[in-house]
């Protein structure tokens, strides 16, 4: 499905690194472990990083029913979300053309509680298995009183868009002589060996899930 980009999405500054289209919007948002949440609240503007996962077309969210940015989301007033993935340095050979390489995602629209039951274990299972694939299945569920004290908010990915910038530098013609080093440095994002906590018993190994992921980039 292509989002059609109003003012709001609608990539200006360089179009053709825009794309509205679901699969390359999804892709980004799946492979990010966090974001950040913009909203104004008695005129002042805030913007806090929390984690998210996706159900379709749509983000979910959790955090405890005190926090001010679930108050926010579940109030139905409008946010926006960012989300952006660094690849690589872009180093030209001017100072004014150096630049990043990157995947980046904006979302606008208004949040909703999610109040049933099954729908909240649900979305806290996406968002668990968000951060760590398998986790979900391995780890205790939420009892009544935890979930009880958890608020869970959806925001529908209705208005967004994509920018994303690849290649290498593009220096000014009358540059490219010029005795400086230029190209891309690309950074890759590994996790490192897990640190066991003190207090789990001997008996309890590294489940395959985990040790799958240190062994992986993302």
């Amino acid at each position: 499905m292509k989002h059609k980009p109003n003012k709001k999405v609608k990539v200006n500054r360089i179009p053709e690194r825009g794309f509205y289209d679901s699969e390359t919007i999804y892709k980004i948002v799946d492979e990010a472990l966090y974001c950040h949440i913009s909203f104004i609240q008695d005129g002042q503007p805030f913007i806090i990083p929390t984690i998210h996962a996706r159900i379709n077309d749509r983000l979910v969210f959790h955090g405890a029913k005190a926090s001010r940015l679930l108050k926010q989301i579940s109030s139905g007033k409008e946010i926006s979300v960012a989300i952006t993935i660094l690849d690589e340095l872009v180093l030209a050979r001017s100072v004014f053309h150096h630049s990043m390489n990157y995947r980046s995602v904006v979302i606008f629209g208004k949040g909703e509680p999610i109040k049933n039951k099954n729908e909240k274990l649900k979305a806290l299972e996406a968002i668990t298995n968000h951060i760590i694939p398998g986790r979900w299945n391995d780890a205790r569920k939420p009892n009544d009183k935890e979930l009880n004290a958890t608020s869970v908010v959806s925001l529908k990915i209705n208005e967004a868009s994509a920018k994303i910038r690849t290649g290498p530098p593009k220096d000014d013609e009358e540059d490219y002589d010029l005795p400086v080093w230029a190209g891309v440095i690309p950074l890759s994002k590994k996790f490192e060996q897990p640190k066991e906590d003190s207090k789990l018993k001997p008996e309890f190994l590294l489940p395959d899930y985990i040790s799958n992921l240190i062994k992986s980039k993302f």
